[in-house]
């Protein structure tokens, strides 16, 4: 299973104790992957979706809530896409249980003397910050996902409009520290977030506490191999480097070995020539250390460069 669909199915166990919470969590399940089904002039919400513990979950949502029974039908999945597509329905013989679900959860409202079918997120199910949570969860069990953090630091919502889609975005950064974005993908809106402690913070918003830890236990250990990649590479570019300009001194020292000899430097860049010849593989600061009394990396740079400049004078007298 995916790791999105292993966070859906802890989710799908969370008990919740307070109606306000139970109708937000519906309503933003219902916002995300429901549509309107209208028979003989009533209209009622149907549902389709592909993991069977998140629609078990709701059926007793609907139950506890609204007192009613969810009807749900199996179908295989398109040949592109394993496993089953679960439809639910609420059984509603009156015709009036439908109606009053799509009210109550802001889908349906009275606009102009008109009932209308409305888009984005309604305020007054979202009051309170226990109710915000379950909206969201709600909304995560009907259109979410997080990426596997082994592979890279992503969560997104796949939503039908744009309204819903700024709504969405709002409804997030109302939490602390949390800065969702959105862009368009074909006909879709993706409300998403990119950083790995936002996703960490969102998780916990949710209530999947047991996957909240995996998935930092995860990440830590990434970045501990980034990190000691990062390290192992600064460190082959530091010896790459140590060698190249080891190489270059040594090959200054040989032209005025060759040309001159080395008895015609000064004293002191005589014993670094020589020293140099001696630890060739060295940097600058051990280089420093091997002298009496031991000289600092500038002080070693410095006389290098200036056996590095003789044999540059000794060169260009030569064409």
């Amino acid at each position: 299973m995916s790791f999105s669909t292993d966070i859906k199915e802890e989710l799908a166990h969370i008990s919740l104790d307070k109606k306000c919470c139970m109708l937000a969590e519906i309503a933003g399940f219902l916002r995300v992957c429901g549509s309107v089904r209208i028979r003989s002039g009533k209209m009622t919400p149907v549902i389709t979706l592909d993991n069977l513990e998140v629609a078990a979950h709701f059926q007793e949502i609907f139950r506890e809530y609204y007192g009613v029974a969810v009807e749900m039908e199996i179908t295989p999945a398109s040949s592109l896409k394993k496993g089953n597509l679960y439809h639910m329905e609420v059984v509603d013989p009156d015709g009036k249980m439908g109606e009053k679900i799509l009210r109550e959860t802001g889908i349906l409202m009275v606009k102009e003397g008109f009932d209308t079918l409305t888009d984005g997120i309604f305020e007054g199910l979202i009051k309170t910050k226990c109710c915000k949570k379950s909206y969201l969860r709600g909304s995560f069990l009907g259109s979410g996902t997080v990426s596997n953090p082994e592979k890279g630091y992503h969560l997104e919502f796949v939503l039908n409009t744009e309204p819903l889609a700024k709504d969405m975005v709002k409804l997030i950064n109302s939490f602390v520290d949390l800065h969702a974005k959105m862009t368009r993908r074909k006909n879709r809106w993706v409300v998403y977030v990119k950083e790995s402690e936002q996703i960490i913070d969102i998780l916990n918003i949710l209530g999947a506490h047991g996957h909240l830890l995996k998935y930092e236990e995860i990440r830590l250990a990434r970045e501990l191999r980034n990190s000691a990649n990062r390290l192992k590479n600064c460190d082959d570019a530091n010896t790459d480097k140590i060698v190249n300009t080891a190489q270059r001194q040594l090959q200054a020292i040989r032209i005025i070995e060759e040309k001159k000899g080395l008895s015609s430097l000064p004293e002191k860049l005589y014993e670094m020539a020589i020293l140099r010849k001696e630890y060739p593989e060295v940097g600058l600061a051990e280089l420093g250390e091997h002298m009496e009394p031991p000289l600092k990396k500038s002080g070693v740079n410095h006389r290098l460069r200036k056996i590095e400049e003789i044999a540059a004078q000794i060169q260009e007298k030569a064409r």
